[in-house]
């Protein structure tokens, strides 16, 4: 017996099988059930993600022996037929190849035929996008009203290029893209029950090449498999086969770039050239580490045991607002990849820009420190490296350095201006106030008035928002106060050593979490309330109480 590719060997033969189409499937399945199936469906989506099979299972559906049905026997002669591609009453037809009007006015013609066999003929018209107009316009009649036994499923990968008539004739649904993480959950069902050894980097490796197909993404583990000959399958012999240097060169790199050594990221762009990899893959894999490396340092909670230490390691040692500027380089690199002599220089050329734009006046992230000390100085943020800009601040500046933080220590708790909690609400109705917006307003948020001694305040900013902390940030938050106040004032800024809970941002939190558990208790306390939880076993939904909202002011 031949043997059968995977693709087809694992083809979903029920709705129950398909993954990562619900929405479609449980459309397709109530109309069955329900008699309800329109006379022309049109499947778009690109290619691998489930159209002819979803046609296939929706044949049969419509001529299962034990009637029509969301839920196909699957043992019967029509759905076995259906399967095997040898049902006479369901014609594929391959619209590329069969462009014209002759070979729709056959359809036509067959059409008004009863079905040899079965309930309904059904006709897939697969890349329906590549008929000639002339076809269209022989279709549009009988795919308004077609004959009672006669169903039409099209499928194209292209929709935009199908005239209005024809979409307005049809019941359009959209395929999705396979996510790399439902493909790889796939492909580790499918290993295990061909009883093959396969890593979760060879499998996640698949995935993402496989760009949101599956069937693309059976195909290669098939080629992985037959790569491998009986070993474990491993990230490095799929990154071989499909000519990818793999995520894991990369780190390197990323050292190298974030500790500012030009020589470093000269010696591992050699390095990697050595290898003869696909430049476009590559910077494509660049964009998604710099990508997966700001989700995860801006959302901790998104973070998953598939990413790599390396990448946890770099997120604690360079600042998000660099890993910015990185991933807008690696982007506007890989956008220009296609114009550049060679694709080796061009993805040169974005390893240069990144040596040669970075910022010099980031603070360290928290719980790290920041990349930097190699040989080259650092220029201004967002500015090439250069000669020194010079220092254009004057005397009345608020009183930060290069940095953003003053090197004094915080003032006590206590001052003569008033305790730490009546300067605390102070602030905190002055920034309700301020006409500010933006990062600005982020830094106002997320200090806290230590001290008010005449016109010099001691402000504290809370740790984990340092890196809001820039001099025209400061200087802009001080004009602000000065116009609001109505009085000379010089901001001194030191950041806390730890997390403030007096700052605004932590009080408005804490304000709105009290409201929400007072909303919460008084639905808990209603008689009302408590007699259905008695008496029906009911349950308050989680999330569904909402405090009331303050009156406002005419």
């Amino acid at each position: 017996m031949s043997y059968l590719a995977l693709a087809r060997k694992w083809r979903p033969r029920q709705f129950a099988d398909v993954v990562g189409q619900g929405p479609v499937v449980q459309a397709l399945r109530h109309a069955l059930d329900h008699d309800r199936l329109h006379p022309a469906i049109l499947l778009t989506g690109t290619r691998g993600v489930g159209k002819t099979t979803l046609a296939r299972i929706v044949a049969k559906g419509l001529n299962c022996s034990e009637g029509v049905s969301g839920t196909p026997c699957g043992v019967c002669d029509s759905c076995r037929e259906i399967d095997e591609g040898r049902a006479v009453d369901m014609l594929e037809i391959d619209a590329a190849s069969h462009t014209g009007v002759d070979n729709i006015r056959e359809v036509i013609e067959n059409a008004q035929y009863s079905p040899a066999r079965s309930r309904y003929k059904v006709y897939l018209i697969d890349e329906v996008h590549m008929l000639s107009r002339g076809a269209f316009n022989a279709l549009l009649k009988t795919l308004e009203e077609p004959p009672p036994h006669v169903k039409f499923m099209l499928a194209t990968t292209d929709p935009q290029k199908l005239p209005i008539t024809i979409l307005s004739r049809c019941l359009q649904f959209g395929l999705r893209r396979m996510t790399v993480a439902l493909i790889q959950a796939q492909l580790l069902q499918l290993v295990t029950a061909e009883k093959v050894v396969a890593d979760a980097g060879a499998l996640r490796a698949i995935a993402r090449a496989a760009d949101g197909s599956m069937r693309d993404a059976l195909s290669l583990l098939d080629q992985t498999i037959a790569f491998a000959s009986g070993e474990a399958l491993t990230e490095a012999a799929v990154d071989t086969l499909i000519g990818n240097v793999g995520r894991s060169a990369l780190w390197p790199v990323l050292d190298a770039l974030l500790a500012d050594d030009r020589p470093g990221v000269a010696a591992q762009f050699a390095r990697l050239e050595a290898l003869s990899p696909d430049y476009a893959a590559l910077a494509d894999e660049l964009v998604a580490v710099l990508q997966r490396l700001a989700v995860v340092q801006l959302l901790p909670d998104a973070r998953t045991e598939a990413d790599e230490a390396e990448l946890l390691s770099l997120s604690e040692r360079v600042h998000p607002e660099q890993v910015q500027v990185l991933y807008q380089i690696a982007v506007a690199g890989r956008r220009d990849l296609q114009w550049a002599p060679e694709p080796r220089l061009g993805f040169e050329m974005t390893l240069l820009r990144m040596l040669a734009f970075q910022i010099d006046d980031a603070p360290a992230p928290p719980g790290g420190t920041a990349a930097g000390g190699g040989s080259g100085s650092r220029s201004g943020s967002g500015q090439p490296r250069g000669g020194a800009a010079p220092d254009t601040r004057s005397a009345s500046a608020p009183a930060t350095t290069a940095s953003g933080v003053q090197n004094t220590p915080p003032p006590a708790a206590e001052t003569a201006s008033g305790s730490a909690g009546v300067l605390a609400q102070r602030w905190r109705l002055l920034v309700e106030r301020l006409p500010i917006d933006g990062f600005v307003k982020g830094l106002a948020r997320n200090c806290v008035l230590r001290e008010q001694g005449g016109a010099d305040w001691q402000l504290e900013l809370t740790v984990s928002a340092q890196y809001l902390l820039k001099p025209d940030r400061v200087e802009a938050l001080q004009n602000a106060v000065v116009d609001t106040h109505g009085e000379p004032v010089r901001l001194v800024m030191a950041v806390a050593e730890a997390e403030l809970d007096d700052v605004p941002a932590q009080l408005d939190a804490a304000d709105v979490r009290a409201q929400q558990a007072e909303a919460e208790a008084a639905v808990t306390r209603d008689p009302v309330v408590a007699s259905f939880t008695q008496q029906f076993g009911a349950r308050v939904r989680a999330g569904s109480i909402q405090p009331p909202a303050p009156p406002s002011v005419h």
